[in-house]
């Protein structure tokens, strides 16, 4: 037996991982949900490998790397994750990880890379031996980790856009109420002035909206950190918040379309609101929004305090489609 650590937050992201082992590897599987946890495990076992996500609550990847290292347990890591910024790859492999797998994974450059990792077992790696078992999941497990990988896609965008490195938050599923969404955006923007761009979608009957919040003083620090050029009849700031838009939502999409084999159209950004409190960007979409299930993801930029939120809307009537696209990862045996 192999004995293998999964270390992901994210029950599908677990399950997709362990159903991505050649089944050959006769592997013998413990999960973690974090990197304390993980830790735990390393302490009391001897594993032949471990499979580590990045963005985690508790502890991350790059905190459980560096605490490998420091206390010198003698592991294999392979990162597994959605963050797939050049600045995230490198630092990984400066922390001491073997490689980078980004999500989700490729089985058969998986199976090539195990093959340089561990010493195949007889019989050899194409035999069929065992499946791990894995924990039914949840519809929010799904959704969670397909936010993930978008969010992953749109963060690295941003970064080669503008050369900087994006903290990867952990993003918010939740199905809200008009009511909710407003307690949201006034949450986001707390008492600071505002500019707000939004963006329609949709694609194979799925559609709905995108908002990008951003505060006056993050709007500021992007304009002297990018370099943005001032020029006589030109609004700077403007072609700034609609590059910043037409970045993350269109990765965000691009990233959730590859997993659910939808092909997204994007409506040309709308400034919904320059330099005002939350409350009257709020006034102006009253009507438009309806109960809907929204992704939140609050973006940051490294060694600056800028701040930039992403709430993306799906409309009610469009969740049995998008939940039918993703139905095969609830389903994968």
């Amino acid at each position: 037996m192999t004995a293998i650590l999964i270390c992901d937050d994210s029950a599908l992201a677990r399950k997709q991982m362990a159903r991505a082992l050649p089944a050959s590897l006769n592997a013998e599987v413990t999960f973690a949900v974090n990197g304390l946890e993980a830790l735990q495990h390393l302490e009391k076992e001897k594993f032949a490998l471990m499979f580590l996500d990045l963005t985690m609550p508790e502890m991350d990847g790059y905190q459980t790397l560096e605490a490998i290292r420091q206390k010198g347990i003698e592991i294999k890591v392979i990162v597994v994750s959605g963050d797939i910024q050049p600045q995230a790859q490198a630092r990984v492999k400066a922390l001491g990880a073997v490689d980078f797998l980004k999500k989700p994974v490729d089985k058969a450059h998986l199976k090539t890379l195990l093959k340089t990792l561990i010493a195949p077992a007889e019989p050899a790696f194409d035999t069929v031996i065992q499946r791990v078992t894995t924990p039914a999941l949840r519809r929010r497990d799904v959704y969670l980790e397909v936010a993930n990988v978008a969010i992953g896609r749109a963060a690295d965008s941003l970064a080669r856009h503008f050369d900087v490195f994006v903290n990867l938050p952990l993003p918010n599923v939740n199905v809200f109420e008009v009511s909710e969404l407003h307690m949201t955006m006034r949450h986001l923007a707390s008492n600071s002035t505002m500019s707000g761009i939004c963006q329609g979608f949709s694609g194979e009957g799925i559609a709905g909206e995108a908002l990008v919040l951003l505060s006056d003083s993050s709007v500021n620090d992007l304009m002297t950190m990018m370099n943005y050029p001032v020029e006589e009849n030109c609004d700077s700031e403007l072609e700034l918040l609609m590059d910043v838009s037409n970045i993350l939502v269109g990765s965000f999409l691009k990233g959730l379309g590859q997993q659910a084999e939808v092909k997204f159209f994007q409506s040309h950004p709308v400034v919904l609101g320059r330099h005002l409190p939350i409350d009257s960007m709020i006034e102006q979409t009253e009507g438009n929004w309806r109960r809907t299930m929204t992704f939140e993801v609050s973006y940051g930029i490294e060694g600056t305090s800028i701040k930039c939120d992403l709430l993306l809307m799906f409309v009610d009537e469009s969740l049995p489609l998008l939940d039918n696209k993703l139905s095969y990862l609830m389903d994968e045996d």
